[in-house]
């Protein structure tokens, strides 16, 4: 799909940073990007591309944030790394933007490395920090990833007990009391069945 006139290859910013060659090899590489997404982006497999307003936003931003990269390197470079994303993420945390904007860049991030994924073999992301995408009046939250591993692993303990047959009589007595008073009925009528309900998917599910 022919990129839009009004989607700019190289913003202005960004030509005036580069040299003669420096800019047909970064044109290039944005026409590659730009065209692919356009055609194919959203479902490769069914050829189904993003509508031309979201790559139009998008593009600027991932513009934005091959600029930011040339600045931390000392010169330019295509090549943009998943370290690269995750350090331009971090200063967007700590900065006084929008939360709208901060989740629109990484949303402009994933969308440059989902194709770099699918049409040069790179790997898909998986961001150390995820933005809400709510107004500038919400208070400005993320969780990193070692916090969502922790909360994961904290739902699938949750509530959970050891399996039946794998404790001793005597704990399956203590265990029974403690089902009891969680699902407020008599110990005697506690059964395997209340076992399975204790350690049922609602919880991790939800998380």
């Amino acid at each position: 799909m022919t990129i839009p006139e009004k989607t700019p290859t190289i913003t202005d910013p960004s030509e005036a940073f580069l040299n003669p060659r420096q800019t047909i090899d970064y044109r290039s590489e944005r026409e590659d990007c730009l065209e692919r997404l356009l055609a194919f982006g959203k479902t490769p497999d069914k050829a189904e591309g993003y509508a031309v307003v979201t790559v139009d936003t998008r593009s600027r931003r991932m513009d934005q944030f091959y600029r930011w990269v040339w600045q931390q390197e000392g010169g330019y470079t295509a090549n943009v790394t998943h370290e690269h994303a995750d350090a331009w993420m971090r200063e967007l945390a700590q900065a006084d933007y929008s939360s709208a904007h901060k989740s629109n860049c990484q949303k402009s991030i994933q969308m440059l490395f989902n194709w770099t994924a699918h049409e040069r073999g790179g790997s898909t992301r998986d961001p150390d920090i995820s933005f809400t995408d709510s107004d500038a009046s919400s208070p400005r939250d993320y969780l990193t990833r070692d916090e969502r591993s922790k909360i994961r692993n904290a739902a699938l303990e949750y509530g959970s007990t050891p399996a039946y047959d794998n404790v001793t009589p005597a704990e399956r007595g203590r265990w029974k009391q403690h089902l009891a008073q969680r699902f407020e009925k008599p110990k005697s009528q506690i059964t395997p069945d209340d076992w399975k309900r204790a350690n049922n998917w609602k919880v991790p599910s939800l998380v």
